[in-house]
Order: C-alpha cells, then structure tokens, then sequence
C-alpha cells in the first residue's frame, strides 16, 4: 500500500498534537500521549516520511507503553503508598513514561532545528 505524503505529513500532525496535548494533564493524558507517539512512530516509518528516525520512535512508543501500563496497572491495584501495602518504591515502575516522553520531545525539537536550518 503506497500512501501520498500528504498522508505522511497529515500523520505527523496529528501525533504532534496528541503528544503535546496529552502533556497538559500527563496521567489522564496518557492514553492520548501514546495513542500520539504510535501516530508519530507510523509517520516516521512511511515513505517520504516528515519525521525520520523511526527506530527511535519505536524506542519512545514502547517506552511510553511500558510507563502507562504500569501506571494503569498500579491504579488499577489501588495504587502505591498509604493504605495498599505497596512502597513508594513501585513508583519507579512509572518511570519510562517521562523518560518516554522527554525522549520524543527532545526528537521533534531537534528534527524541528534541523528544519529550521534546512530553509535557512
């Protein structure tokens, strides 16, 4: 299946928006930031792709996936601290979800400088 690069670029924007979107409430949030990242790793794997570095989009997808999952999965347990006998040393579980996310960040600011210079 052969896709235009409007597509690709359509794509793209599309994940933008859900990636950053989704940053303003992180943990309701979450399922809008992944669903973004999976966008932006689908842009970055077709032809003519506005966003290279699909490896790395696949890195930041999975680890995203890996940080919401615990994080639902701990929710769904009643959480950590307190009352529910778990330590908040199960909070480090939660933590390839920023790091995720920072990762992404740091990927679109950097292909956005490369733009920059490319029109320059």
């Amino acid at each position: 299946m052969h896709l235009s690069p409007a597509w690709s670029r359509a794509l793209f924007w599309i994940g933008v928006a859900a990636f950053l979107g989704g940053a303003l409430d992180p943990l309701e949030g979450a399922g809008v930031i992944l669903a973004g990242s999976i966008l932006l790793r689908v842009s970055a794997s077709l032809p003519n792709a506005p966003l290279p570095r699909p490896r790395r989009w696949t890195l930041v997808t999975a680890l995203i996936a890996i940080g919401v999952a615990a994080m639902f999965g701990l929710s769904a347990g009643g959480g950590i601290g307190g009352d529910t006998g778990r330590s908040w040393a199960w909070g480090l579980l939660l933590l390839p979800y920023p790091a995720g996310w920072l990762l992404g960040i740091g990927t679109l600011l950097a292909h956005a400088r490369t733009r920059r210079r490319r029109r320059a």
